[in-house]
Formats: C-alpha cells, structure tokens, sequence
C-alpha cells in the first residue's frame, strides 16, 4: 500500500501497516513444576539418603553399634578394619565405628547450636540493615565486615580459649563467626524482597512494619538462608571438629568426631584407620551438606 505524506491517515490504514506482534505467553505454572522437578530429581535424594542415615546416628546410635564407645577389650587393640569391627579398634580395643555413631549427637548438637547462633543473630542484623534506614544500615555493615575481615576459625579460637573449654563455648564461639554471612544474605534478599509491588502495596493498605515483614518480606527471603543453613552447617562440624582436634571439645573419653582424629594421630604410622576412617566421615558429610545447600538453592531460586 502505498502512503502519500500530505494526506492524513485513516484509521484502517494505521492498523493495515502496524505489524503484529505475538501475544507473550506467560507459564504460572512453570515456576511450581520446576521445584516439584527439583524435589523429585535423583540427585537431591541421593544427597538426602546418607544425611538421613548420619542424623539416625544421632538420634538412635544403639540401632547401628552394639559396641560400648566408652570401654573396650584390651585383648582386641589395634584391629584392622573388617566385618567384626568396621572401622577397627583403638588402642584400648574399642570399637572406633561405635564411637563414631555415638559421637555423631555430640557432634551436631555443637554445630547446630552455632548455627542457630548464627541464623537467629546474623538474620536480625540484616533484616535491621535492610529496613531501618541508612543510619542503622551503615553501622550494621560496618560491624559485619569487622567480623568479616578477621578468619572466623580465628574468632572461635578466640572466644573458646576466653571461656572453659567446652561444647558450649565451642558452639557459641563457632556461632558467632558464622553471623557475619547470615547478615550479608538476609540483608540482600530483603532489599531485592523489599522492592517489589506487592510489598509496597502491603503498606500502602495499612500493613505495619512487623506484619509486612512477617507475612511478605521474611517468607519470600528464606530460600538463599535455607542454602546457606546447610552449607554453614558443614563448616560448623568442620570448625567444631578442628577445634577438638586441638582439645577444646568435650574431654575424653567422650566420643566425639575431632577427638577421635586426636587420640589416633600418633598411631597414624601402625593404625591409619584410627584417623582416616572418622576424618572421610567428616569430609563426606561436609560434602553432602554443600551439596543439599545447591540443592535448597535451585528449589528456591527466583
């Protein structure tokens, strides 16, 4: 068709050379059927079954040993690994299998104190950073990154050595180097959080501070902690751990996962099982736990 610039067009004619545009099709259900597929994939379960099985130990050690972690047979020292005695003996004759299982709740309840330390604290500062203006925000982050600049293992030596040595004092000292990460997320999710409509209009039809940011900013910023709950959860058992090693843990003979790479250290030469076997434990379930973390990361990824 052709045009003439000095006539005035019609409205057919506008419409005639408008080219038409697809309509964009928008999948709600698309985001729901990705975390169902996330839920269901292979990978997340097979990271789950062994976690499952490590959290049994804690809860139900007597279902997986029938061996006593505390005293042994001195007749059976120093046995290898094998179907009588998975992980061997020690140097008193107990069973170090049995004292891995039973040492597993001492383990967890330690790191899952430092985690709740970091979690509940680090989550208040940032959620204070992310709402409370400017002023508050500045303060807060420069608090963070003073924790930040020091190694956190560094901070939970620190405090650990101040008080008696100890699960408690291990979990609080381990905890409070673990804040400093919860803040820095909590806060970068309820700023992205805060900013969308709904939230605005949740003010704007006289929601208050704390319900806004219980009903819309707190749930829809949970995802990113979930992941970095359970990756801090493995660093916490690696810390707790090495802080045993060096004799801040619970005394012996309790058993508990750092103490028992301790005591078979100068064994390593003639009984390579008294520290190997409990150290790929703890590697396994540092691993396992980073790998859940991706997981919960690409379940609640927006």
């Amino acid at each position: 068709m052709s045009i003439k610039l000095d006539e005035p067009l019609t409205r057919a004619e506008v419409q005639d050379n408008v080219p038409a545009v697809a309509p964009l099709k928008v999948d709600a259900a698309a985001a729901p059927k990705k975390k169902a597929g996330a839920l269901l994939s292979p990978a997340f379960w097979l990271t789950c079954a062994p976690l499952a099985m490590v959290l049994g130990w804690a809860l139900f050690p007597a279902l997986f040993s029938g061996f006593d972690p505390i005293s042994g047979v001195p007749a059976q020292k120093f046995q290898a690994p094998g179907a009588e005695h998975w992980f061997g003996t020690d140097h008193l004759g107990r069973d170090v299998f049995a004292r891995v299982v039973h040492g597993t709740s001492q383990t967890l309840l330690t790191a899952g104190l430092a985690v709740s330390i970091g979690l509940v604290v680090g989550t208040g500062l940032g959620l204070l950073a992310a709402t409370a203006g400017r002023a508050a925000d500045a303060v807060t982050m420069r608090l963070i990154d003073v924790l930040l600049a020091v190694p956190g293992f560094l901070v939970s030596l620190i405090i650990v050595t101040a008080f008696a040595p100890g699960p408690i004092s291990l979990g609080i000292g381990v905890g409070i180097a673990s804040i400093a990460s919860f803040a820095r997320v909590v806060r970068s999710e309820v700023l992205r959080v805060r900013s969308l409509d709904y939230v605005e209009a949740a003010f704007m039809n006289g929601g208050t501070y704390w319900s806004v940011v219980f009903k819309h900013i707190l749930p829809n910023s949970c995802g990113p902690v979930l992941a970095l709950l359970a990756v801090d959860l493995g660093v916490a058992i690696l810390a707790i751990s090495g802080l045993g090693f060096l004799g801040f843990g619970s005394p012996p003979p309790t058993p508990e996962w750092g103490l028992l790479i301790a005591e078979g250290r100068q064994y390593l030469a003639s009984a390579w099982w008294l520290t190997t076997l409990p150290g790929v434990v703890i590697v396994a379930v540092v691993i396992l736990l980073a790998g859940i973390g991706r997981q919960l990361h690409k379940i609640f990824r927006f």
